[in-house]
């Protein structure tokens, strides 16, 4: 974080498929060493099979499950004195969305299925029905969060 001035958020641009910006955020998030186009094809692919699986509309179930796993609270390692304390503090709108698709990829790449679309798929549809290794973390951050509530006046 620069000390003298505020950093410019960048506008980030909505793909071209669906004219969404969460999709394009997901891409991003799930994009590895700079391939964007397969990236895009993994997520456009997984759409599909989640609107072919469920039934519903792909992009309802992808918002359905990323306000799912959004996670509210979470605990900051804080130093005071000479004992680290871990206080929880409320997590920023932009940081809740990032960190739930993070978490999202993340154990949809530790997913058994063969193929990542699958993957991103299965995982979609676990989160959007509050199930799953995603929804899981969630509650774990949010149970760590309440357990340390005795710190919170070390917020700063």
């Amino acid at each position: 974080m620069p000390r003298r001035r505020q950093v410019i958020k960048r506008e980030i641009l909505p793909d071209p498929k669906y004219g969404n910006v969460l999709v394009t955020r997901f891409v991003h998030a799930l994009m590895r060493a700079g391939k964007k186009s397969v990236a895009e094809q993994i997520m456009y692919t997984s759409l599909a099979i989640v609107q072919e699986k469920s039934g519903q509309d792909g992009l309802d179930v992808m918002k359905k499950a990323i306000n799912n796993v959004k996670p509210a609270v979470e605990v900051k390692s804080r130093r005071v004195g000479g004992a680290t304390y871990q206080v929880p503090i409320e997590v920023r709108p932009e940081r809740r969305v990032a960190l739930g698709m993070r978490w999202l990829v993340s154990f949809a790449r530790a997913r058994g299925e063969k193929t990542m679309r699958e993957r991103i798929a299965a995982e979609l549809v676990d989160a959007s029905n509050n199930r799953g290794a995603t929804v899981k973390k969630r509650e774990d951050t949010h149970k760590m969060a309440d357990a340390n509530r005795a710190f919170a006046h070390y917020r700063w």
